[in-house]
């Protein structure tokens, strides 16, 4: 079964095209535009390896406040990995405890160096 993935990102057209990416790369991407939607699916048991999100994003809680509710709410024998994606720099460097190896991935972020990204981290 391939890994699970979890894009979460407001804005249409590159959660599109990142998600299309990510198919095209062997992934199971579930796709959210907003973290109401994220939380929905989290909570009916979804299973995901890896979330990418949006620090922007909108609904409830905004991208941190997801990543934090995710940590909060991840089962003990799996939690996912997280990865924050950003278009500010400053807002970047707020993200460096909510998620894996680095702050976050900065937009406009190559897809070849997600998806490296994201197989590093799935490696540990």
């Amino acid at each position: 079964m391939p890994p699970a993935l979890l894009v979460v990102e407001p804005d249409i057209v590159i959660r599109l095209a990142v998600a299309a990416y990510l198919r095209e790369c062997g992934y199971a991407v579930t796709e959210a535009g907003t973290t109401d939607e994220a939380t929905a699916l989290l909570k009916s048991g979804t299973k995901i390896d890896v979330a990418m999100i949006d620090v922007e994003a909108t609904g409830e809680l905004d991208g941190f406040g997801l990543a934090q509710w995710m940590r909060a709410n991840a089962p003990a024998h799996a939690p996912a990995k997280i990865v924050l994606t950003s278009g500010i720099h400053r807002t970047a460097k707020d993200a460096a405890c909510l998620c894996e190896e680095g702050p976050t991935l900065h937009k406009p972020y190559d897809h070849q160096n997600l998806e490296r990204h994201i197989r590093e981290l799935l490696a540990r």
